[in-house]
């Protein structure tokens, strides 16, 4: 099953013990029409390597998606947002997809990167386009598929920035 749009609280997708699929929690945080992306590591074997994509990771046993996120976000930036809302639930064969979103609000220098290659803020033009250019891998580098139709959806969405 593919979500593809911001589905609902009530949708039949779970992401817990008794689906198969992996779950996780990801953030939109941006600040100034601008979106905080990480460059994942370019290693094989791991979800989109090489690629931008949000931060955030997957649940631990037991863990809520609610607090999954705050989790990632301390261990890849060293932040701790003040708010974060639920934005949807994005699932396909694979991977449950519990997406959050909320200002950064704090400048890109107050953060310390734990995780991955790079990261930087996209423009609308960037997310439009799929890829951005990174200082640190000398390259363009493609904006994660689901990644960027997350993205979509959330500028297309009438409460959004």
């Amino acid at each position: 099953m593919t979500t593809n749009s911001a589905p609902s609280e009530n949708q039949a997708v779970s992401g817990t013990v008794n689906d198969a699929r992996r779950a996780v929690a990801i953030a939109i945080l941006h600040r100034d029409n601008q979106f905080l992306l990480q460059l994942r590591d370019d290693i094989p074997g791991i979800p989109y390597p090489g690629y931008w994509a949000f931060f955030g990771g997957h649940l631990e046993p037991g863990e809520a998606p609610e607090e999954a996120i705050q989790r990632e976000l301390l261990e890849e930036i060293g932040y701790q947002p003040p708010a974060l809302t639920k934005f949807g639930i994005y699932a396909d064969d694979k991977v449950v997809r519990h997406v959050f979103q909320g200002p950064l609000t704090v400048g890109i220098e107050a953060l310390v990167l734990g995780e991955g290659w790079d990261f930087d803020f996209f423009t609308i033009e960037d997310i439009q386009r799929g890829d951005r250019y990174s200082e640190i891998a000398q390259q363009v580098r493609p904006l994660g598929l689901p990644h960027q139709k997350i993205l979509l959806d959330f500028l297309s969405h009438p409460c959004n920035p």
